[in-house]
């Protein structure tokens, strides 16, 4: 791509034009003129004492390219409308969501008058500005070009601030440490650059390193970076420049900064008797404000190495969790013993509640917003719970309560989980799982205690997800019980104990009958009907519901192509494919083999995909729905609205319905939030030109509401009840000519 370099005049810096690099702006229009008009308007300018130089893309595709192979442009000037209509602002949705450009300016321009954003693509993706090109003369091309590079320029300095910030965190942390001390200088001398807005370069020298190690008292070069990189460990002797060596002398004799032309050297007091003192070349004349920045910021510096209880705080640090500064397990381990040994095991609860569905919420939304939810969660349980209960962080997105039974009653704790977590700026349901035990329970310590509450939790995981177990000798029962019933899975496939019920669905707005969902029945080998979210997960965990759903879609591949020779060519079969099933490497050429045995026309099979399947590897989802599709098959989304799918994401599924959650459903009449839910879920479809199906629909009110909502298909009890495919074959006979009756 050329490259133009053009001098914007601007305020007198001090600085000579050419010192520093360019500002870089990206010119992103699929027509030429545009490009050439922009450069001419700007020619013989400059902004902030730099330059700047231009970039240029003319499709939203090569753009993109550009700010992958360039991580400095510092704005765009994007139109809206190039390749495609849409293309300038899917372009600032992979700016933001993609790329993680965050520091990058963006101005829209469009030649379309009266086109604009809507408001909340200006405000969820940091638009700065939004221009018609007719209005921008050269005076406002400059004016909004300035203001765009001003932003850039600060969001780059805190950027590059808040990384030394973290190096001297993490270096405090082993500040007695050889490395640790080198860590902790390193990190100063990259903030101090960052606050000067320059690249990190500079020397840190001590008198007396706080390392038990070191017996010399010779000053000695602590931390360097950039041209004075190879110094670190040397003595201050072995600086070449002598006035570097002379200033850094003489602020270790008297503990005081200087200021020349072009470099400072900073005095960092650590008390007990160690000095240090940062060099910084190549610096431009401080203004008062930068001056006094830098002055606070050595004050801080100064109190953090003074302080005397640092060790203190870092030997504690060991027993803390450093993202939520809760006690961690070490030290709750330290604390069951401490009870234990002053009698108070016989009425202390160790409970222990992991997050629900936490890894995929992690994979789907980024570990940012994961660490948000730990930290909603985490406030919450601090601040509900009073000493003597103790609030402590496992590891992950494991939690631990230790105190007195009657304080901790599993009822109390579940109550937490049932009102939605503030998270950045919405609000976020999250469910846990509980295991715990009684301290008298066990013979060990503190450390029995947690593997065997751990023990409890997995097992709470793995049968009673929401729910709570209590550890307990017994748990070996359970497990082979678990066994026995993979065993009876397996002996069940050959035979009919495994069979398929039918759930009717219909139209609302005219009763008509449309098709049915496949739900799939065990009858144990008692004769009982064991539920399906007891069998469900030992047969994903056994790996039997590859074998299973296999089973299932052409069961119901040939209850379609029955009721259809029945006098019904319109009827319509949806069927569950599970998680396991849809990564399994066979399940596209089960699909083939259905469609082909049975005979079922591919337009009329529908498959449902959970919501939190959906979110799972995007791409791999997508191209195996794309598959489907190319089948003649649709494919539709189920308990949607119970996970976190983006409108893009859904746009990139190519999905043909969405099921509202029976959940939702449920509570309707009850609540307004719930309502709101379901009509944004409707409003979405229409606008993706998605079906809407709600699932649970148990009363008259609902299909009302829903019909009302403009939801057109539902299935629940109020229409009919699973049945058997006989029972199914009957009852479309009976509505042959009426249908299901209309809800006025």
């Amino acid at each position: 791509m050329p490259v133009d370099t053009l001098l914007f005049q601007d305020e007198d810096t001090g600085t000579p034009v050419g010192r520093l690099p360019s500002w870089r702006v990206l010119i992103a229009d699929d027509e030429t003129d545009v490009h050439e008009s922009t450069v001419f308007a700007l020619r013989g300018l400059e902004i902030l004492g730099r330059p700047v130089s231009f970039l240029h893309a003319y499709s939203a595709a090569e753009a993109r390219q550009l700010l992958i192979d360039n991580d400095d442009v510092a704005v765009i000037l994007l139109d809206v409308v190039m390749e495609r209509v849409d293309a300038g602002l899917e372009l600032v949705r992979v700016i933001r969501e993609e790329l993680r450009l965050t520091d990058l300016r963006i101005v829209l321009r469009t030649g379309q008058p009266g086109y604009a954003p809507e408001m909340d693509v200006v405000r969820d993706y940091d638009i700065n500005d939004y221009k018609a090109k007719a209005d921008l003369t050269q005076a406002r091309l400059y004016t909004t070009l300035t203001a765009a590079i001003r932003s850039y320029n600060q969001l780059h300095r805190i950027a590059a601030s808040r990384r030394g910030l973290d190096l001297i965190v993490r270096g405090s942390a082993e500040l007695m440490a050889e490395r640790g001390l080198a860590e902790f200088a390193a990190g100063v001398i990259t903030q101090i650059n960052a606050l000067l807005g320059l690249p990190p370069a500079g020397l840190i020298v001590a008198t007396d390193p706080p390392d038990a190690r070191q017996t010399s008292t010779q000053p000695t070069v602590v931390a360097a970076a950039g041209a004075f990189e190879g110094l670190a460990s040397q003595p201050l002797d072995a600086i070449a420049d002598a006035q570097a060596r002379e200033m850094l002398r003489s602020c270790l004799a008297g503990c005081h900064s200087a200021f020349s032309d072009d470099r400072i050297v900073l005095c960092l007091g650590a008390g007990q008797g160690t000095v240090m003192a940062v060099y910084v070349d190549g610096v431009d004349p401080l203004d008062d404000a930068t001056r006094a920045l830098v002055e606070v910021f050595c004050s801080n510096v100064s109190a953090c190495l003074a302080n005397l209880d640092l060790f203190g705080r870092l030997k504690s640090a060991a027993y803390a969790d450093t993202l939520l500064s809760l006690p961690n397990r070490a030290r709750l381990v330290q604390e069951i013993d401490r009870r234990r040994a002053r009698g108070e095991a016989d009425d202390t609860l160790l409970l222990l509640l992991n997050l629900d569905h936490f890894s995929e919420t992690n994979e789907a939304l980024g570990h940012q917003y994961g660490d948000e939810i730990l930290r909603a969660v985490s406030a919450r349980l601090v601040g509900h719970f009073e000493a003597p209960v103790m609030v402590a962080r496992i590891h992950g997105d494991t939690f631990a309560l230790l105190g007195p039974v009657d304080a901790l009653d599993i009822e109390t704790v579940s109550q937490l989980f049932r009102v939605p977590f503030p998270v950045e700026d919405g609000e976020q349901m999250v469910t846990a799982t509980f295991g715990g035990l009684m301290l008298r329970e066990i013979e060990g310590g503190g450390s029995e205690a947690v593997k065997n509450a751990s023990i409890a939790l997995k097992r709470a995981k793995a049968t009673r997800r929401g729910g709570l177990a209590r550890y307990d000798r017994r748990m070996g029962e359970v497990v082979r019980a678990r066994v026995d019933m993979v065993r009876a899975l397996r002996a069940a496939l050959p035979g009919d104990d495994l069979f398929l019920c039918f759930q009717p669905q219909v139209r609302l707005d005219n009763g008509r009958i449309i098709g049915a969902e496949a739900l799939l029945r065990w009858r144990g080998p008692e004769g009982e009907l064991i539920p399906p979210d007891r069998f469900i997960p030992v047969a994903e965990h056994s790996g039997l519901i590859v074998d299973i759903g296999r089973r299932t879609l052409r069961a119901a591949c040939a209850c379609q192509v029955a009721v259809v020779a029945a006098g019904f060519p319109g009827f319509r079969m949806a069927v569950n494919i599970s998680l396991a099933q849809f990564r399994h490497p066979g399940f596209l050429g089960d699909l083939r083999d259905a469609i082909k045995e049975s005979g079922i026309r591919p337009g009329q099979l529908e498959l449902e995909i959970t919501e939190s399947m959906a979110m799972l590897e995007p791409d791999y989802v997508s191209e195996v729905i794309r598959t489907i599709k190319r089948m003649g098959v649709s494919v539709a989304v189920d308990d949607f609205g119970t996970g976190f799918s983006s409108l893009a994401y859904l746009q990139r599924l190519d999905v043909d319905r969405l099921k509202i959650d029976r959940g939702f459903t449920a509570a309707l009449a009850r609540s307004v939030s719930d309502g709101s839910i379901v009509h944004t879920i409707i409003q979405l479809a229409r606008n993706l030109d998605l079906t809407v199906i709600a699932e649970g629909v148990e009363t008259v009110e609902q299909a009302k509401l829903l019909t009302s909502m403009g939801c057109r298909e539902a299935q629940g009890f109020l229409i009919a009840r699973p049945m058997p495919r006989d029972d199914l074959t009957r009852w479309l006979m009976e509505r042959r000519e009426t249908g299901w009756p209309v809800v006025a």
